[in-house]
């Protein structure tokens, strides 16, 4: 089994499902076409071991960096571009 993530069209996560094994390969199609949900659907990891961190509800998924990013938790935050985490200014 593997999660994907739904996306808004800010790119922000509004969903987080399960998909089948036998239905990885085609996750987007299998979400969006077979049980018609629509929208678009990127492939995380509950290990952070592809994009990062696990999306959750409300996080950004930013395309240029392949990562899910969690909300900023304040302003004096920044995000750590390594590890696409925030940590105290």
């Amino acid at each position: 089994m593997a999660y994907f993530a739904q996306l808004d069209e800010s790119n922000i996560v509004t969903n987080v499902l399960v998909v089948p094994d036998d239905q990885v390969h085609r996750g987007q199609e299998f979400l969006a076409n077979d049980l018609g949900l629509g929208g678009t659907w990127i492939e995380t990891s509950d290990t952070g071991a592809i994009r990062y961190n696990y999306a959750a509800i409300g996080y950004t998924y930013d395309q240029t960096a392949d990562a899910f990013i969690p909300p900023k938790p304040d302003e004096g935050w920044t995000l750590n571009t390594s590890t696409y985490t925030w940590e105290e200014s």
